[in-house]
């Protein structure tokens, strides 16, 4: 494991009083006034702890190993009369709470006091945010200041997937460092899925001989149905697992940080690789055995516990049993997402136990499934919580749930007084690319950058007061389809798990983006200076189409505090010569914009921003829909299939989203027009369940009542194509005058035969209407 040091850099402080600069700790402190002078730290220094109390000696033996490491001072030497004192206090401090602290800093001493020792810890983390981030032989100086610190949320999480790819205990443990620095509190273990069991259980040792390892496929595109399990070890070499002495160092090591671990048990679904090793407890086991050589689980057959076999719930049981006795976590995590029904609906015991139990389709029984497993764990004195899946067929009476299709399902929770972390996808998956997708490393799709995650409002505006109370707070999730390596989890989590830190942490009402921006700078330095890979920064510029009173204009922005927009409208590349951005540009033909960014007078060495402006006779008209767009895919709102900005392969920008429907959409151009072709643009990318539309229709209408069919267009490209890609549907016809235009767009329904969603509603994805 390549060194590292607990906590990321601050600030170095001048000698001079006069040229002390502002501190600059993440998150950000509830209330901090910095004093004349400093304290400097040197072989003088000593700790004083409460006699008796290991907790709190254990926080400042932490505090001084980390100065040892950092300059060679052993701080816990002997006193003497000229002794500087660190003071470590557990005495009452006003508004604190729990986690909170109060730290003051005079030149000759510091004081951290907390009402408990988790507080004592958190305000180490804010004054090791004062030192340098690698080892060093200039003074140590810590700023005279005062902070009360508390936080805003109790669940400040993150979570790794380990099921997709293996990470060595080592690397959780770093992982688990930088959470810490950051005051995040709950690491959510990502144990269990799919593609991979990671955990030891000894009741069932299959579950690491054989469901812990696959076919390999290191290096090759993320692909549900390339994943084989075998029981040739020889053949499956790719994979690993966590012993049970290891979860019980990492879990040791996690609490000795104040940070608790929630493992996931994944049920009913996701449940391919625990199934591969033991069939029988799905719905329709597999006639070859799984000890076949070459056997492998099928994606869809395979992928569920079986509700009506109670045998499945007794294996379940035991593992909990086993999981329980490593995590002393209040909260178990059971997934309990994207379960595809299918197999219920064909299994006579799942079918028998729905009439037993009184359940009216598959829904219930999930229900059924998730509160026979809360029951259980109520039983044992731990708290079920489930994706907002769980809430599908009725939630159980107890469970907390973690929001991730959005927010309304942590809304709903919140508003039948359950308790809810907010994990929405946007913003607050790490897995998607956080810059310019052409420029990124490989990411599983979407866009949240650094922004996004800092402005998010884990509180709904949804929810009235005594409704919020039971937002607990907000976690971010990366998922590993296309994350192999540690160096990528840290350059997908840095630096936009500073941002989240600060949301769950810090007062509303003190977040600033550019007040982050400037505090963020000096811990990317303690990166560099630490070989900690991280983002360089979202140096995109963004095109913002505008429409006012049927004018069609273009409004950029960039993220980059300190970037300048330059822009062409020409095709070609921008320079620091061309067009300078100071106001929203008009356009009125169709034209290739691009922008780019410059720093200090210089272009940022990236492929600039581009955007085709198809102007025609749609564009800027307005757009009424028969079945509306999915919230989750706004774009630019109503106007989006009339904006002039074509979409692109980038799902999460410029489409409109059907999940299993149809899109109709209809134009009145207000007063008749005369035109010879039509065009819909649409998306497909596999991955992303996204798919061509079978066909596409368009009817014109003089008086928006009586319509006639003027073309059919269908699509020639199969479901089942793996490339991304975009394709106009356009239909010619003799040019002919109209006011009304309607076109339908043919949802392929369900994700297609083999693909890891089958049977799932499919997404249609449309943009820009182009009449000519």
């Amino acid at each position: 494991m390549r060194f590292r040091i607990v906590t990321a850099v601050l600030l170095l402080i001048s000698v001079s009083i006069k040229a002390q600069q502002p501190v600059s700790i993440i998150p950000q402190p509830v209330s901090l006034q910095l004093q004349p002078g400093v304290f400097i730290l040197d072989e003088t220094a000593r700790i004083e702890v409460p006699v008796s109390n290991k907790a709190v000696a254990d926080v400042a033996r932490y505090f001084s190993n980390y100065i040892k490491q950092l300059s060679g001072y052993d701080i816990n030497n002997k006193r003497t009369a000229k002794n500087k004192m660190i003071r470590f206090r557990i005495a009452p401090v006003d508004q604190a709470g729990a986690e909170g602290y109060r730290i003051s800093v005079t030149p000759e001493a510091i004081t951290i006091q907390a009402n408990q020792v988790k507080g004592l810890f958190y305000g180490v983390q804010s004054l090791l945010q004062t030192l340098p981030a690698i080892r060093t032989n200039q003074a140590l100086q810590i700023p005279c200041m005062e902070i009360l610190d508390y936080p805003r949320f109790s669940w400040r999480g993150m979570m790794l997937d380990v099921s997709r790819h293996f990470f060595g205990p080592e690397l959780i443990k770093e992982f688990i460092d930088l959470m810490a620095a950051y005051k995040m509190n709950v690491f959510h273990w990502h144990l269990v899925d799919g593609a991979g069991w990671r955990i030891e259980i000894k009741k069932y040792p299959k579950l690491t001989q054989q469901a812990a390892w696959r076919i390999s496929d290191y290096g090759k595109p993320w692909n549900w149905a390339d994943i084989q399990f075998n029981a040739d070890r020889s053949k499956a070499t790719y994979g690993g697992y966590y012993t049970q002495e290891q979860i019980k160092e990492i879990v040791a090591y996690a609490a000795q940080r104040y940070i608790t671990i929630v493992p996931e048990i994944e049920m009913p679904g996701h449940s391919e690789a625990a199934l591969a090793a033991y069939p029988q407890y799905s719905c329709i086991p597999p006639a070859a055995s799984f000890n076949e050589p070459g056997s492998f689980y099928g994606r869809t057959a395979h992928a569920n516990y079986c509700p009506g076999n109670d045998s499945a719930f007794i294996v379940l049981q035991n593992i909990l049993k086993e999981v329980m006795d490593l995590f002393p976590s209040k909260y178990i995590h059971v997934g309990g997402d994207e379960v595809d029904k299918t197999t219920w609906e064909h299994c006579e015991r799942c079918q028998r136990r729905m009439r037993s139990e009184g359940l009216k389709n598959e829904e219930e029984l999930q229900s059924y499934f998730i509160r026979r497993i809360e029951k259980f764990l109520l039983a044992k004195g731990r708290k079920l919580i489930g994706w907002d899946e769980i809430l599908e067929g009725g939630l159980a009476p107890e469970a907390t749930v973690m929001s991730w299709r959005g927010e309304s399902g942590g809304i709903k929770a919140a508003q039948m007084n359950h308790d809810v972390v907010m994990s929405p996808g946007s913003p607050l998956y790490f897995d998607h690319y956080q810059g310019d997708p052409e420029t990124e490393p490989l990411a599983f799709g979407g866009f949240n950058t650094l922004k996004r995650v800092y402005n998010y409002e884990p509180i709904p505006v949804e929810l009235k007061a005594g409704e919020a109370k039971h937002i607990l707070g907000a976690q971010a999730n990366l998922w590993t389809e296309q994350i192999q390596t540690y160096d990528h989890v840290e350059y997908m989590i840095l630096p936009r798990m500073l941002a989240l830190a600060e949301v769950v942490w810090s007062p509303k009402a003190s977040r600033n983006w550019q007040n982050f921006n400037q505090r963020l700078q000096p811990q990317l330095l303690g990166f560099d200076q630490k070989g900690i890979r991280y983002s360089k920064g979202n140096f995109k510029v963004d095109i913002l189409p505008e429409i006012h009173n049927g004018k069609l204009k273009v409004r950029m922005e960039t993220e980059n505090e300190a970037g300048v927009i330059y822009y062409t409208t020409d095709g070609t590349d921008p320079g620091t010569g061309s067009q300078r951005y100071e106001q929203p540009v008009a356009i009125d033909r169709s034209m290739t914009l691009k922008a780019g960014l410059a720093i200090n007078n210089s272009m940022v060495k990236l492929r600039p921003a581009q955007q085709v402006f198809t102007f025609n006779k749609a564009t800027g008209k307005t757009v009424q829909y028969a079945t509306p767009y999915s919230k989750y895919y706004p774009a630019n709102g109503p106007a989006t299939l009339t904006d002039g900005l074509r979409g692109t392969k980038d799902a999460g920008k410029q489409w409109h989203a059907f999940n299993g429907s149809d899109l109709v959409a209809t134009i009145d151009f207000e007063k008749p027009v005369e035109a010879g072709s039509v065009t819909l643009g649409c998306l497909q990318s596999y991955g992303q369940w996204i798919f061509f539309p079978q066909w596409v229709k368009y009817e014109v209408s003089a008086d928006g009542t009586h319509y006639t069919e003027l073309a059919i267009v269908k699509n020639t490209i199969p479901a089942t194509d793996r490339a991304a890609q975009t394709k106009d549907f356009t239909a010619r016809f003799d040019v002919r005058s109209f006011r009304y235009l309607r076109i339908t767009a043919k949802n392929l329904g369900q994700c297609p035969k083999g693909h890891p969603g089958e049977g799932q509603p499919a997404w249609l994805f449309c943009d820009e209407i182009i009449v000519e």
